[in-house]
């Protein structure tokens, strides 16, 4: 069985991921969406409101699992059996890191690989940082962010109002 992982913190998951998860699972056999906490960013949801969202988002696609890591993605890959990585890019920019991501695994893992997929333009411009961004302002997510974000999103602030 070909198995792959598409992992990253999706704080919160855009409609750009998803269009990467569709695109992706239709590729392996099963795609694991892996949820982790990228030390170098505060959070805006919690991995548990991160999988919420994406397992509402993704329930239309039948081969793809949502999961939560600690630690190395290489350690989980080999834990779980899993042999391909899915990366979304949507500019050089983001290449150039993936790049260096992809050969430091490739290096030391030579049994993984990397498959990149170019984001559809539409989702070009789209980042987490950027919804994170319009909800620090009190802008309109609707747009760039699936339906299951948008109720996880007011569930967290339903619960933080009540807490005041």
């Amino acid at each position: 069985m070909r198995r792959a992982i598409c992992a990253g913190s999706f704080d919160p998951v855009t409609k750009g991921h998803i269009d990467i998860f569709q695109r992706a699972a239709g590729m392996f056999d099963e795609l694991l969406v892996g949820v982790f906490n990228n030390i170098r960013k505060k959070p805006f949801l919690t991995v548990d409101e991160r999988i919420e969202a994406l397992e509402g988002a993704t329930s239309h696609i039948p081969n793809l699992k949502v999961i939560s890591f600690d630690g190395l993605l290489a350690d989980y890959m080999i834990k779980n059996d899993v042999r391909y990585i899915v990366r979304g890019l949507r500019s050089i920019t983001d290449y150039e890191y993936e790049q260096g991501s992809a050969q430091i695994i490739k290096a030391t893992h030579s049994e993984f690989d990397t498959v990149f997929l170019l984001c559809n333009p539409e989702y070009s411009y789209i980042s987490s940082s950027v919804v994170r961004e319009l909800l620090t302002f009190g802008g309109d997510i609707t747009r760039w962010v699936p339906p299951s974000v948008v109720e996880v999103i007011d569930k967290k602030r339903k619960r933080e109002a009540q807490q005041i």
